[in-house]
């Protein structure tokens, strides 16, 4: 099972980068519209009709309507097509750790390695649902696609683990009660982020900046839907994530008899406490602009990969689990 599941690893990266470039494909064909203006006057009696050449106004437009329909279609086509690849990468990627938890006869979230790959599926998953709601957001897919490209390839090529029991700090309920529910809302502040960097790039391009990164933004969906993509998304991680922390402190009470004692793990989630409240504060401040509000979301989810990935491999403690030598 274990062999099992790093083979599935490996396809899913493939089929998310297969994603990502279907997804590429529609973005480059972009916003064809289909523009039929009105039919150009004929000039009867001055001799422009008598060589057929009065009926020849409009054929250049029917043409170019006739273009449009088709480029729509397909974009339309790929579209649905990486929405559907990246369906078949999930189910791989749900596959992967399936057979990983079999293997390990446990929750596949002892290390880092599979903490991002379940960080990650929990993203994607979540996407499933936003493109459900709102269909007309699927172009971020291929951002949310590079994402898991990015991820899921580091996973397995810089943090892999073989598969080893737990430590016995981790032999506890609250292993489940506290690690799904950071998992859970890590997962949502990971989408989350998504359309906070889309939203920024789309806010400068409709304000009429065209330098990189902004021209990126061209065809992405309007400033304000993503803008309130950012907001649902992360007001509805928060309350999980501050669960999370206090179901921590509650475990290392049980475990090290103290519930805080700042560790860096510890202090990281207090950092990214208060950033992702300081955003939701800002969000709901008239004054704030949106996007300094959304440079919060931005900042918050830095300090969570900060705390993944940067705690894990440059500093020592109690929560040094990473399976890192």
């Amino acid at each position: 099972m274990s062999v099992l599941s790093d083979q599935l690893v490996t396809f899913s990266i493939l089929a998310y980068l297969v994603a990502m470039v279907v997804h590429a494909v529609e973005y480059a064909l972009g916003n064809a519209r289909v523009r039929v203006g009105p039919p150009a006057r004929e000039l009867v009696g001055a001799g422009v009709g008598a060589a057929g050449g009065a009926g020849s106004g409009p054929e250049p437009t029917v043409r170019a309507a006739t273009t449009a329909q088709r480029t729509a279609a397909r974009a339309r086509a790929a579209g649905l097509g990486a929405v559907a690849v990246t369906v078949v990468a999930a189910l791989l990627h749900l596959g992967a750790l399936i057979a990983r938890g079999v293997a390990a006869d446990r929750m596949p979230w002892g290390n880092m390695y599979e903490f991002v790959l379940t960080v990650s599926f929990i993203g994607v998953a979540s996407w499933f649902v936003v493109l459900w709601k709102r269909p007309t957001l699927r172009r971020l897919g291929l951002f949310l696609t590079l994402v898991m490209v990015l991820l899921v390839a580091t996973a397995e090529l810089l943090l892999y683990t073989p598969i080893v029991p737990l430590v016995p700090a981790l032999n506890s309920y609250w292993f489940i009660i506290h690690v799904a529910t950071i998992v859970f809302s890590s997962g949502i502040f990971l989408l989350g982020v998504v359309p906070a960097c889309a939203y920024l790039m789309r806010a400068g391009y409709e304000q009429g900046r065209r330098s990189f990164p902004y021209l990126l933004a061209k065809r992405m969906p309007a400033a304000a839907a993503l803008e309130r993509l950012t907001f649902v998304l992360h007001a509805f991680s928060f309350p999980i994530f501050t669960f999370a922390v206090i179901a921590g402190a509650i475990w290392a009470e049980a475990a090290w008899g103290r519930a805080w004692g700042w560790d860096p793990k510890e202090t990281w989630a207090f950092i990214s406490w208060v950033v992702y409240a300081g955003y939701l504060h800002a969000r709901a401040t008239p004054s704030v602009k949106r996007n300094v509000a959304t440079w919060l979301a931005v900042l918050g989810f830095l300090t969570v990969m900060m705390n993944l990935f940067g705690v894990n491999i440059f500093f020592e403690g109690l929560h040094s689990y990473g399976g890192l030598d």
